[in-house]
């Protein structure tokens, strides 16, 4: 059950979201840039940070904690 976290380039936000899944331990998630990818900036423009499940699609925008991220597993 991989963990997508969609980010931009020079994002605070998104730097803050890494620290959080640190703290809530997640063992491995992809990192998907959405700068210059037309469909995703569509998608996640406004939202990034977001952390997706790609087996079920369930999202979490951003702001959330570890606590959220681990009931997201």
């Amino acid at each position: 059950m991989p963990l997508i976290l969609y980010q931009r380039d020079d994002c605070h936000l998104c730097d803050l979201a890494l620290e959080v899944l640190a703290q809530a331990r997640v063992p491995e998630f992809d990192s998907v840039f959405i700068d210059g990818d037309d469909a995703l900036e569509a998608r996640y423009g406004v939202r990034v940070p977001v952390v997706r499940r790609s087996d079920t699609g369930m999202e979490l925008d951003w702001p959330f904690d570890a606590d959220t991220v681990r009931a997201l597993l």
